[in-house]
């Protein structure tokens, strides 16, 4: 199975991320097929998330399975997803809150 997901990089504390398309059996840091793009989670770069819409809409019409944080990123890059895709999305943000 093939999956969109986070590659950490960086320094201690400095964390960057590589979007990735990997095989599901690999390594978090390991080898990977294709980088679609970057994500800077504490804003130090003047684009902090940018990503290869053509490239990421190939691969999940291939059938690329995103993680929950991949697929956040995805969508709100501006990348259209599948029916399938868009419904897990929904259901995801719209769960109720844990706890007391």
């Amino acid at each position: 199975m093939v999956k969109i997901r986070l590659m950490r990089l960086g320094a201690k504390q400095n964390p960057h991320y590589r979007v990735v398309v990997v095989d599901a059996r690999s390594k978090r840091s390991g080898d990977y097929i294709e980088s679609l793009g970057y994500y800077d989670p504490r804003d130090t770069t003047p684009e902090p998330l940018k990503i290869d819409m053509e490239r990421a809409s190939y691969w999940l019409e291939q059938g690329a399975q995103p993680t929950d944080t991949a697929l956040r990123l995805l969508q709100k890059a501006g990348v259209a997803l599948p029916d399938v895709l868009a419904k897990r999305r929904a259901a995801y943000t719209q769960r109720p809150a844990s706890g007391a």
